[in-house]
């Protein structure tokens, strides 16, 4: 599997594939297990998506750090991948890391429709 290297590329290979009610699906149940206050309708833009997720996670590095890094955990973001951003700025830290989210996401629903 190649996996997309922006956000765009991401939602058109899971819009292609019509898996982007299961990657939102799949971000619903995650969030919902790390006990984050956000659930995404299951026909949010693109647009949308992308800015809530930036802004969630932006407010949770900021306030609320020890849900955060649950949430890493709970999505099984590789710790690598987190450390290897750059931490100095904080709202492209979180935009970083909200990509992650999202790339990790796709790569749960991708392997559970390719290989059910």
């Amino acid at each position: 599997m190649q996996m997309p290297v922006s956000f765009d590329a991401l939602i058109e290979t899971a819009r292609d594939a019509k898996l982007y009610k299961s990657l939102i699906e799949q971000l619903n149940k995650d969030f919902l297990l790390a006990n984050v206050d956000l659930e995404f309708h299951l026909d949010v833009l693109p647009s949308s998506l992308k800015l809530l997720l930036h802004e969630t996670v932006y407010h949770l590095i900021q306030e609320k750090f020890m849900a955060y890094l649950n949430l890493l955990y709970i999505i099984d973001v590789s710790e690598a991948d987190v450390k290897a951003l750059d931490g100095n700025d904080v709202l492209k830290l979180s935009n970083d890391v909200a990509f992650l989210i999202l790339k990790r996401e796709w790569q749960k629903v991708w392997f559970r429709n390719t290989y059910s």
